[in-house]
């Protein structure tokens, strides 16, 4: 059976990280084509060297060309996939249309489609222009996949208060692969060596990319407040985007007096490594996350969190962290110092639950078994 995913991009991103998450656990019953409207991005190489095909078709993001998009279906006619996956709004479309280049099987059907669905909508007016039309035309058009797979519940419902059919609904959130997400002494220590922090000082991690909905701003104005009363304490934010080369954040460390407590490092391939220098892992996010990865990583290396109430973030942490309301720095400083006044031995042992947490519930094994039935159920009907 082969399945071809259909993805908007490869960049380094929560769908973008389940798809090669889910790749690389695959059970090898199936072969797997992925195709990006746009570039290879950052994850596409680590596809490749997984033997999976990476085929990538060079749309502009904010301004397709529908003539270019009609590649699709040549594509798909060459790799006459048995179930196509698409992934986000955009890749669940053009999914989607491929289909009207495939022939049918013997039993008179085209290769079933299912859409992919990775982010909550709080507000469809915070989205971009296009974007917010695909998804109001995804619930228009939402009878047509066979199932409909969000990463939360918080996603599904809100969707289907859209017009999305409830009936197709699948969720799955994500998974991680504890073997390689673990508690890790001598990464700590290496981890804080490179970064310049002794090993008895507080260390604050917030990893996401850099945009308005991961929350970087409310996040630097709760640790404006916390160094007030912990001088002592330092701040790390990894991710796309967040360096001193971004006016907005360098403004904020600022404006909140942050100068010298926050460590600013871009985009990281050791996520692991990173997460085991933490003490406590962050989300900020204000809108649009539906089931946080860089939170489920942090977990799995034993690193109590912090959330904000968006999405499934609070039902990821259960009672193994703390939650605040979204765009409330206050709120958020105060649950991130009551970590802090735990004490080391105390958040040790809140980071057990919280690993403990990630291996019961979002074990990749377990994840990458259910697609792998859900396709399994779908390509036999």
């Amino acid at each position: 059976m082969r399945a071809m995913h259909v993805i908007t991009g490869l960049s380094t991103g929560g769908a973008e990280t389940m798809l090669l998450k889910l790749l690389s656990a695959a059970s090898g019953s199936m072969e797997h084509v992925v195709v990006s409207l746009g570039d290879e991005g950052t994850i596409g190489p680590r596809i490749v060297s997984l033997g999976v095909p990476v085929h990538c078709l060079g749309l502009k993001r904010n301004a397709p060309n529908p003539f270019q998009a009609l590649s699709i279906l040549r594509l798909a006619r060459r790799i006459d996939p048995q179930l196509i996956q698409g992934w986000m709004y955009h890749g669940n479309l053009m999914a989607s249309l491929a289909t009207l280049a495939l022939r049918k099987n013997a039993r008179h059907k085209k290769a079933p489609v299912l859409w992919n669905i990775r982010q909550t909508v709080y507000d469809l007016r915070r989205e971009r222009w296009l974007t917010a039309r695909l998804i109001r035309l995804g619930a228009h058009l939402s009878a047509r996949p066979a199932s409909i797979i969000y990463n939360s519940q918080a996603s599904a419902t809100q969707h289907q208060r859209l017009g999305y059919r409830a009936e197709k609904c699948v969720i799955i959130p994500n998974g991680f692969d504890c073997e390689v997400l673990r508690p890790d002494d001598a990464a700590r220590r290496a981890m804080r060596a490179e970064l310049g922090v002794t090993d008895d000082t507080v260390l604050i991690g917030l990893v996401a990319r850099y945009h308005p909905m991961k929350g970087h701003a409310e996040f630097l104005q709760a640790a404006g407040m916390i160094v007030r009363s912990y001088p002592q304490v330092r701040f790390v934010l990894a991710g796309s985007g967040v360096s001193c080369t971004q006016p907005q954040l360098v403004e904020s460390i600022r404006q909140n007096g942050l100068q010298g407590c926050v460590i600013l490092l871009g985009e990281r391939s050791d996520i692991p490594c990173l997460n085991n220098a933490f003490d406590i892992g962050c989300s900020a996010s204000a809108w649009g996350e539906g089931f946080s990865n860089s939170i489920g990583e942090a977990m799995a290396c034993g690193v109590p969190c912090v959330v904000t109430q968006v999405g499934d973030s609070a039902y990821i942490v259960g009672d193994s962290g703390l939650v605040a309301p979204p765009r409330e720095p206050e709120a958020l400083a105060d649950a991130i110092v009551h970590l802090i006044d735990m004490g080391r031995i105390g958040r040790q042992q809140l980071g057990a639950k919280a690993r403990r947490r990630i291996e019961t519930e979002f074990g990749l094994p377990a994840i990458v078994r259910r697609y792998e039935n859900l396709y399994l159920t779908h390509s036999r009907k």
